[in-house]
């Protein structure tokens, strides 16, 4: 049994005897990843939640056929920004907020983060009162043992952890530090699989309109009966020219693998006693045309494969030009890159691009058994073609994933998204209810 299904099971056993279930305990999988890979490898159902706007709606998961099957969907206070899954199976947690984008630019004053117990076909039903929050979360998820709800806030960048009652339900906020270093701009929080520290992703942001660049970090915190105290920052360059978005955990390794969106780079660090290597151990690029500049080129978020042995990443354009009296797309890379994983030292080597059929992959989802991957873009565009012009829409790219970790494409769900944006994915191994 390795770390990460160990930890499963023991998370999957406290959250479930939290819950008042009785019954045989599977391990659990949890957005983007969890644990309980084996569970959901032998035949446990699956659903994809998707958000556009203030929307979550749920679909049905066929691995082997590698299709989908849309069901119901409920409403948000505003916005879906995040989505994560507790450890039990039973109850999604979901923050939304009227600021971001999409709310043209408002600063807005609606933000929230609602519980919603799962039943075993999948569908949604409010599980207790959303909690209000001071500003937009950006990114949420729960600790190992279902214990605590950690929430992170761009701006200003910070950290809430709301208490997981025994139910399910969100309970009171706990009280952090004054000093407790954020960073600026943060964009996730994640709990290591030790569940005693936690990691958060400071972006920093790009230099603008004569705005010099804010440095980007990860964050380290002690993490103790839902409190935080700063450890350490891990900001190679003192920051500058690095912006990170997201990270993710090898299985069974120290290894911690981070997206660096700013500069479309991979970064892999080695997890230590103190927390994390100062400097990354290996360094990839994710463009496969790193050296050309455009006028907007993101790294996107990131997900180790579940045995470990590969690691994806997205490209993410969606800038535009004037075309004939209207905007088109203006060109870039809209991919998921590959990787390989050295089982021995950690080391990332490119493997494959491969094109999205869709502009700007904000969040896509391994099945727990990793055979599938779906990538959700944005937005719709218009794209030109030679002398004409045709739209993109967003969607939902479904790829097979191959035993040498490379995707085929199998097919794409075009959804409607209107004057909002499909912000949000996930796919999640259904429980007993």
């Amino acid at each position: 049994m390795d770390r990460r299904t160990f930890t499963g099971v023991l998370a999957g056993t406290t959250a479930m005897t939290m819950l008042g279930c009785t019954g045989k305990t599977k391990e659990s999988a949890a957005e983007p990843k969890g644990a309980g890979t084996a569970a959901a490898a032998q035949g446990g159902r699956l659903a994809l939640y998707r958000s556009v706007g203030e929307e979550l709606a749920q679909y049905d998961v066929d691995v082997a056929g590698a299709t989908l099957a849309q069901r119901g969907a409920v409403l948000l206070p505003a916005n879906i920004q995040y989505v994560w899954q507790h450890p039990s199976r039973q109850v999604l947690y979901v923050t939304s907020s009227d600021s971001g984008p999409g709310a043209s630019g408002v600063i807005g004053a609606n933000h929230h983060i609602s519980a919603f117990r799962i039943e075993a076909s999948g569908r949604l039903q409010p599980h207790g009162k959303p909690q209000p929050l001071s500003s937009r979360p950006i990114h949420n998820s729960v600790d190992a043992t279902g214990s605590y709800s950690l929430v992170a806030h761009n701006n200003p960048s910070g950290v809430t952890v709301h208490r997981v009652n025994r139910d399910g339900t969100l309970g009171e906020q706990v009280r952090q530090p004054a000093n407790l270093d954020a960073g600026i701009f943060g964009h996730q929080v994640l709990t290591t699989p030790s569940n005693r520290m936690a990691i958060f992703v400071a972006r920093g942001n790009d230099a603008a309109r004569g705005k010099p660049e804010d440095p980007g970090a990860l964050k380290l915190f002690d993490f103790k009966d839902g409190v935080l105290t700063n450890l350490a920052s891990v900001a190679p360059g003192k920051g500058y020219g690095f912006g990170p978005r997201h990270l993710d955990f090898h299985p069974t390794q120290p290894w911690v693998y981070v997206s660096v969106e700013r500069q479309n780079k991979l970064h892999m660090y080695r997890m230590q006693a103190d927390g994390l290597s100062r400097e990354p151990a290996f360094t990839r690029d994710l463009l496969v045309e790193p050296h050309i500049e455009r006028p907007r080129q993101l790294g996107g978020p990131i997900h180790v494969h579940p045995n470990g042995r590969f690691v994806y990443l997205t490209n993410r354009a969606d800038s535009t030009v004037p075309f004939e009296g209207g905007r088109v797309f203006g060109g870039g890379e809209n991919n998921i890159v590959v990787f390989s994983i050295n089982q021995t030292t950690g080391e990332p080597t490119l493997i494959q691009h491969i094109d999205t059929r869709g502009i700007h992959v904000r969040t896509f989802a391994l099945d727990p058994s990793g055979r599938m991957l779906v990538a959700a873009s944005i937005m719709a565009l218009p794209v030109r073609e030679g002398a004409g012009v045709r739209t993109v829409p967003a969607g939902l790219s479904v790829f097979r994933v191959g035993a040498d970790g490379r995707l085929e494409f199998a097919r794409k769900y075009d959804v409607a998204t209107g004057k909002k944006t499909q912000f949000w994915s996930g796919i999640v191994a259904l429980g007993t209810a």
